[in-house]
């Protein structure tokens, strides 16, 4: 009986495999066996994203960083395909500026898989998390928020913001050694969001008292959801709900009083008698809702927009600007030549004004250098919708055409792009000067393209260079000395200060600086 039962046991195992094979082999033969990986995993799922990179069973997704533009290079060709035999369809990596541009703008063909981004949903329904009709509606009543008064706005906020920080913060100090950048950008986006998001001014030395019927104050609140948005997103609620650590506890009474503020915002707002003008992305984003012939939004949906809003405006901006500043910290020359730049647009010594955004153009070049060095997400994900194909071509100007069958997934490699020599000569050089007259638009993504590119780009552009063009014309930047490093390599360091890790974006894990009063 033994024996029989082995044998059935085998027979049934030998059939899944001949399936599997068989499946796998179909999926292979339906991309033309288009160079690229063949893996027992899927690259898709939440566990396999953390995976290392293992020959033969999953190619990893932070390999797709440390790789850069090395995968396509190998294989021939800026797009390539990756096989799974268990788990999941075919996935299609893009590295190809025209074929990018083509993705992006027939969303009907190349919809946004919203199956990805259900953990998004968590306050509500909202534009990222959303496609088709839904979407039409959300970005018609998010979009009039960003305004150019909006813009305005957060120009100014940010000035008032570093200045209560060299104010108030650094003082008379001549040195400021910071140990991981982050600790003063993290704050700096945080009081940006929470005036020009939330319509909620913080300063840095603010001692809030917790208002009657909350556990928290909203700076807290916001603080602690802005910097734990990941593990609350990861984190099942029947877990958060044990509250085995203080962390944990933390992160879910943040989270439950952030929406109760932002509640109560809803309400004061719509029972006040007379409606102050107001430009913050909180404000015009409910007096756009209210808006006749537009069909408003619940609750929940506001919410869930704010919370993308805060979500996007608030780490992926503190990290950018943490690259930007230790770019130019590990580049002095490029460091001097955008003060020189600064100081010949205010010649009179002036904290710049909004009117000063278009003649501090090596600003922006020099954030733009950043998020090509430093995208702020490896991958934006896209369906296939219909059965289609892409035609590319490689660095010899071959062209070949990619059959992309119905089902499959794609992933824009934003540093397989960013790096690619074939738009960007010398790819892995900080040259913002290359972001001066012509560039390569298309082969520019950290905004995502399309009619699906982020919303807020403007927002953070702005305050960006705000925070840029301010702290440069005071400050000097350097990586901090330390005498265990004084051997290393120029490589060495440069690996040392920019080690990052995947996470909600691109995250630095110690960026140790040094600001020295001009």
């Amino acid at each position: 009986m033994a024996s029989v039962s082995l044998v059935l046991l085998a027979a049934l195992l030998l059939l899944v495999a001949v399936r599997t094979w068989t499946q796998f082999r179909r999926a292979v033969h339906s991309v033309q066996n288009h160079p690229g990986y063949r893996t027992l995993l899927n690259t898709l799922g939440p566990v396999e994203n953390f995976f290392p990179r293992i020959p033969g069973l999953t190619p990893g997704s932070f390999h797709m960083w440390q790789r850069k533009h090395k995968d396509f290079e190998q294989h021939g060709w800026d797009m390539i395909t990756y096989v799974p035999c268990f788990g999941s369809r075919t996935n299609f990596y893009v590295a190809d500026a025209d074929a990018i541009r083509e993705i992006t703008t027939h969303r009907h063909r190349f919809p946004k898989p919203i199956e990805q981004y259900r953990l998004l949903t968590y306050f509500g329904g909202n534009i990222v998390a959303s496609e088709g009709d839904v979407w039409k509606r959300y970005r018609r009543i998010t979009a009039p928020a960003f305004s150019e008064r909006n813009n305005r706005l957060v120009w100014d906020e940010t000035r008032l913001v570093m200045q209560d920080l060299f104010d108030n913060v650094w003082g008379d100090q001549r040195e400021i050694d910071v140990g991981h950048c982050v600790d003063i950008t993290l704050p700096i986006a945080l009081y940006v969001i929470g005036a020009a998001g939330f319509g909620r001014r913080i300063s840095w030395k603010a001692d809030e008292v917790v208002p009657l019927g909350h556990a928290c104050t909203f700076k807290d609140a916001l603080h602690t959801v802005s910097t734990n948005v990941f593990y609350r997103l990861v984190i099942p609620d029947w877990f958060l709900n044990l509250g085995l650590t203080q962390n944990l506890r933390d992160i879910k009474t943040s989270f439950d009083e952030l929406q109760s503020y932002m509640m109560e915002m809803i309400r004061a707002r719509r029972q006040a008698e007379k409606k102050e003008e107001r430009y913050d992305l909180f404000s015009s984003l409910l007096d756009a809702n209210a808006g006749e012939g537009e069909p408003s939004l619940a609750d929940s949906e506001l919410i869930g927009n704010l919370f993308i809003f805060l979500l996007a405006g608030h780490e992926t901006t503190a990290h950018t600007l943490c690259y930007a500043f230790g770019l130019l910290a590990m580049h002095q020359d490029e460091q001097e030549r955008l003060y020189q730049h600064i100081t010949s647009v205010l010649r009179d010594g002036r904290l710049p004004e909004y009117e000063d955004y278009n003649s501090l153009s090596y600003c922006q070049a020099v954030l733009y250098e950043t998020l090509r060095l430093f995208p702020p997400v490896h991958s934006i994900p896209k369906s296939v919708a219909e059965d289609t194909s892409i035609t590319i071509t490689n660095a010899n100007g071959q062209r070949t055409t990619v059959p992309m069958p119905k089902g499959s997934s794609i992933s824009i490699h934003t540093p397989g792009l960013h790096y690619n020599p074939r738009h960007w000569p010398d790819p892995h050089r900080f040259a913002p000067a290359r972001f001066l007259g012509e560039w390569p638009r298309d082969a520019f993504v950290p905004f995502s393209a399309g009619p699906r590119a982020c919303l807020g780009r403007r927002f953070s552009e702005t305050e960006s260079v705000a925070a840029l063009a301010t702290l440069v014309l005071r400050y000097r930047v350097a990586v901090r000395a330390d005498p265990r490093f004084a051997g290393e390599t120029c490589d060495e360091r440069w690996a040392r200060v920019f080690a990052s890790r995947p996470g909600v974006s691109m995250t630095p894990l110690g960026v140790p600086l040094v600001f020295t009063r001009r």
